[in-house]
């Protein structure tokens, strides 16, 4: 019955009429971003931060969690229309949607996808209200070790599921920490790294960070790869699927559900590596797996269940422990921390009413998204043929009004600009800047709980392993590590060996 009332005051939340209205700015700027190739949520959610900062605390978090999942939509539609994944977890969705679209079945392929994606988002989000409460029980125990403990935890994890490099992934989480000790010294009141200038007491910006990492290298490496977009020029027609569609759609969309909602909450990419999961088992247990990159329906609908569900269930770590399972968590968790909110489990408590209204929420713009997707295909269709050089002069334009907006400092432009250089050399060194904002975005936090876990147990750094939930952490995170790097030491032990031969 508790989470019958707690659902009634957050739909009564997400229900008021400004925020049903930032819901649906969320959900359409979503659908938009994941629909133009190239921008994506995370470089938008950052642009965006300087903005939530007018805003309620629900309201602003509603728009943001909308454009997260909205964006899971809208990159379906690129995928589908004109071969290029608009968001990262669509790339799989590209291989048979695009064959589908080529046969003259586009209608019915996008229709999937947002049925799909609807049905695997309702179902996840019932997941996250159920999950919630209990988690949030238990990590109310929590001490400063065992957060300290669970951070360690979720950023060896980002590490294990970063693409590319294992050891970039890790110097980039490193770089991340490093960069979060810059400010006042929270038990001394001491500067450090501050380079004399006071305007980075406080430490560096995290809006500036984000925008300059994600936005502005984000910017930089798109107009250097810019590609002709060969846009399906025949109209969209169709939108219903058969019968015999629907039939083979029901299997993949729950399996893909399922995947998604169970990968969703790690940390590092969940939602991609779900709707990759998705695509190989719809494969393996397919009776007709020569259909698969020729135009197969479960191909489409299992991983557009798989990402939506993973973007939803992502909230979970976020909500109950205050721990970000990717870097739009992160941004989500920089945007609390702009509003006055602590991360963590007291939310549910303090504030049950944003805990409950972005719950609620996640139906209400999931309903809109299916609802509104699809009549607007014509739309989008239209703005997928605005050539990339006219479109980023308005975004450099609105991140740098945004970001100064934020402190009025003039520095916070100057930070924009480096970290946007920062962040493009780093794309060229094919370094994932993901890493790095959630290092940033827990660093401190982690200083913090390492600090007051010492003070508390006199100096003993015992405290780790002697506390046992702390010390099943530091296990898992150990455990991690060694599973990431035994491939590596294996390869390196075979080609010594082949050398000596």
């Amino acid at each position: 019955m508790e989470l019958f009332s707690n659902l009634a005051l957050g739909f009564a939340t997400a229900a008021s009429p400004a925020n049903l209205l930032f819901c649906l700015i969320g959900v359409l700027l979503g659908t938009l971003i994941g629909v133009l190739p190239g921008i994506g949520a995370t470089a938008t959610i950052a642009m965006l931060l300087p903005i939530t900062f007018q805003l309620e605390p629900v309201s602003s978090l509603i728009m943001l969690a909308g454009i997260y999942y909205g964006a899971q939509y809208g990159g379906s539609t690129t995928a589908i229309l004109i071969n290029m994944p608009g968001e990262s977890s669509s790339a799989v969705t590209a291989i048979d949607g695009y064959q589908m679209a080529r046969k003259g079945r586009a209608g019915a392929a996008l229709a999937i996808a947002a049925l799909g994606s609807f049905f695997a988002g309702t179902v996840s989000t019932f997941l996250v209200a159920v999950f919630a409460p209990p988690l949030t029980e238990i990590a109310l125990k929590f001490g400063a070790a065992e957060y300290f403990s669970l951070m360690i935890v979720g950023l060896v994890s980002s590490i294990a599921l970063a693409h590319g490099s294992i050891v970039k992934a890790l110097a980039m989480v490193a770089l991340g920490l490093l960069l979060g000790l810059v400010g006042t010294d929270i038990y001394s009141g001491t500067p450090r790294f501050t380079l004399g200038i006071r305007e980075y007491a406080d430490g560096l910006n995290f809006v500036a960070l984000a925008v300059g990492v994600f936005g502005i290298a984000e910017i930089l490496r798109n107009l250097e790869n810019e590609r002709t977009r060969e846009v399906l020029m025949a109209k969209v027609t169709d939108l219903m699927p058969t019968r015999d569609d629907f039939r083979r759609m029901f299997a993949p969309v729950v399996r893909g559900t399922i995947i998604g909602s169970a990968l969703g909450i790690l940390p590092g990419g969940g939602a991609i590596l779900a709707a990759f999961a998705s695509y190989t088992v719809e494969k393996r247990v397919s009776d007709r797996p020569e259909e698969f990159g020729h135009g197969a329906i479960a191909g489409v609908a299992g991983p557009e269940s798989a990402n939506n569900a993973g973007a939803q269930t992502s909230f979970i770590p976020l909500l109950t422990l205050g721990i970000p399972a990717n870097p739009v968590m992160a941004l989500m968790i920089g945007a609390m921390i702009i509003q006055g909110i602590v991360p963590g489990p007291n939310v549910a408590s303090e504030q049950p009413a944003l805990f409950w209204g972005i719950i609620a929420s996640m139906w209400i713009g999931n309903l809109m998204l299916v609802v509104l997707n699809l009549p607007l295909i014509g739309l989008w269709v239209k703005l997928l043929k605005i050539p990339y050089y006219v479109l980023f002069p308005i975004i450099m334009a609105f991140c740098s009004i945004g970001v100064y907006s934020v402190n009025s400092n003039v520095y916070d432009l100057y930070a924009v600009a480096f970290f946007g250089l920062v962040g493009y050399l780093l794309l060229k060194l094919r370094c994932e800047p993901a890493p790095l904002l959630l290092g940033f975005v827990l660093g401190p936090l982690l200083e913090e709980n390492l600090r007051r876990a010492m003070i508390l147990s006199r100096g003993d750094p015992t405290t780790f392993v002697t506390r046992p939930i702390s010390a099943i952490l530091l296990l898992i995170a150990a455990l991690v590590l060694v599973v990431v790097f035994l491939p590596s030491v294996k390869a390196k032990r075979q080609e010594v060996f082949v050398e000596e031969d």
